[in-house]
Formats: structure tokens, sequence, C-alpha cells
């Protein structure tokens, strides 16, 4: 089964945190198996449904750890939306 993932990412921290969002993309981009999007407003995540959400639970995890506070707003929607808009 496959999921699309829409994240955003809003740390809430006093230190520089575009090196925490990025450092966030560029982990999931790493992960064979996992197309990436990123924008303006979000990160798009594509790919087998149980790859998918355990990768980005462990980097919402990895964030959270170093940032102490961020928010995150994810939206998750079962099949790959990708291909679906490509076809549009």
């Amino acid at each position: 089964m496959q999921v699309s993932i829409e994240i955003s990412l809003y740390p809430l921290a006093e230190q520089t945190y575009k090196s925490q969002i990025w450092g966030f993309i560029d982990n999931l981009k790493a992960i064979d198996g996992l197309a990436v999007v990123t924008n303006g407003m979000s990160t798009q995540v594509f790919g087998d449904y149980d790859l998918a959400t355990s990768t980005v639970m462990a980097e919402i995890k990895k964030v959270h750890q170093a940032l102490g506070a961020a928010v995150f707003v994810c939206k998750f929607i079962a099949g790959d939306r990708q291909r679906v808009e490509a076809r549009n």
C-alpha cells in the first residue's frame, strides 16, 4: 500500500532552526524507496506506507530530541498522490 504525507515543520527554538529543517528534509531524501518533494510551505513524502510512516515518525522524534520544541503539521492520504497529480 502506498501513502502520501505532507509535512510542515515549525521549530519553536530560539536557536538557528533552518539547519534543523534542512536536516529533517535531507534525512528523508536519503531513504531509498521514498520520493521527497519540497516547496516553500511543506515537504511531501511518497512511498510504501510502512516505510514512509515509520521514517517520518523517526525523523520527527529526532527533531523533538534536538530542539525540544517544534510543531509538525502532517496530512496522510492513502495512495501515491504524486502520480495522480502528475497525470492531471
